[in-house]
């Protein structure tokens, strides 16, 4: 399948990416973005993509999250706040605040309690009761965050200087581990995976020095542990030197827990971490990079959005490039001759 676009993308660099829970029946993506915005489209069978509605901050909205039950979206901004978006109501109401931009976001819900959590680069992480504007909690953390995640009882959040920490939050968030880095450059993302049982047990973890690390919590074979090389130039001789990209964005696959890693390279790749395999890098032309990516709850749709990073500079910045999120079939994640 060639990829499907989306109409009217945000007019500036493409931050997150998130579809809808599946207890929605239809299929809703939400993008942010470094202009202010905040947009949802409904996406249809045919692939069709209908724009819903848009909503503003006041700075650059760097990330964003579905409400489990998928009646409500929740944004992190640089203007130190996080809103709540009810989509029946269609209010954005500001929930959190903190001392310096707000890089993650999630919705917490565990049997004695839900919140929202936030993750800052003024180095705390900060957990929201919607109906107070004081926090129920607030954690202390050694650098700013730049990349967070959280699947049932586990959450997992890491910053500046690479520093890992790995969080219970059942009852109430306690840290169970500081976990050292296994890449030795900074980190960009992070997504945690399930086991068989659908329990979370580890997490990858992307780089800007092209590398991912598949990282398991508690395992007694240290040699589960691995890290990979991607988004980097085909090298036509050793002696030739190689452009390392970094990896921007990483998704798992909801049955089969495959991974998509996206990169600055403007490349996106189909792994099997079980088998230690890639499964696919179709041919893109590489010339935009891959900031952000989302798997449907479904498994069916893999979305990335290409648009500038940065990475280079505001001299390699083209307004004439225009920015794209495409939708693609997610048949490729299915693993190879796995039993």
């Amino acid at each position: 399948m060639s990829a499907i676009e989306v109409v009217q993308p945000p007019e500036d660099s493409i931050s997150c990416l998130k579809f809808s829970p599946e207890s929605v029946p239809q299929t809703f993506l939400i993008g942010t973005s470094w202009a202010n915005d905040i947009r949802c489209w409904e996406i249809e069978d045919n692939g069709k993509t209908v724009p819903k509605a848009i909503k503003n901050h006041d700075a650059p909205i760097l990330s964003a999250c579905w409400s489990q039950d998928g009646t409500k979206v929740f944004t992190a901004s640089c203007d130190k706040t996080a809103k709540m978006w009810d989509l029946q109501a269609n209010q954005f109401v500001q929930i959190a605040q903190h001392d310096a931009p707000i890089k993650t976001i999630h919705h917490i819900v565990r049997p004695n309690y839900s919140c929202v959590m936030t993750g800052s680069w003024d180095k705390t992480l900060k957990f929201w009761d919607l109906r107070s504007p004081t926090p129920l909690g607030v954690i202390q953390l050694p650098e700013r965050c730049y990349c967070a995640d959280v699947s049932g009882p586990m959450a997992i959040v890491s910053g500046a200087n690479r520093f890992i920490k790995v969080y219970n939050l059942d009852n109430k968030p306690q840290e169970v581990k500081t976990i050292d880095s296994p890449l030795k450059y900074q980190h960009r993302c992070v997504s945690i995976f399930l086991d068989k049982n659908k329990n979370p047990t580890g997490f990858a973890l992307g780089s800007i020095e092209g590398r991912v690390a598949i990282q398991y919590v508690d395992t007694p074979n240290p040699k589960d542990n691995f890290t990979f090389k991607c988004h980097r130039s085909q090298q036509a001789t050793s002696s030739q030197p190689q452009d390392i990209y970094a990896v921007n964005d990483i998704a798992f696959h909801p049955i089969y827990m495959t991974l998509a890693t996206v990169g600055s390279d403007g490349k996106f790749s189909f792994w099997d971490k079980d088998a230690r395999t890639k499964l696919k890098t179709p041919d893109l032309p590489g010339d935009q990079p891959i900031t952000c990516c989302a798997i449907d709850a479904r498994g069916k749709i893999f979305a990335y959005a290409l648009s500038y990073d940065w990475h280079k500079g505001h001299e390699y910045n083209n307004p004439n490039k225009k920015n794209q999120i495409n939708l693609f079939d997610c048949a490729e994640l299915k693993p190879k001759n796995r039993t």
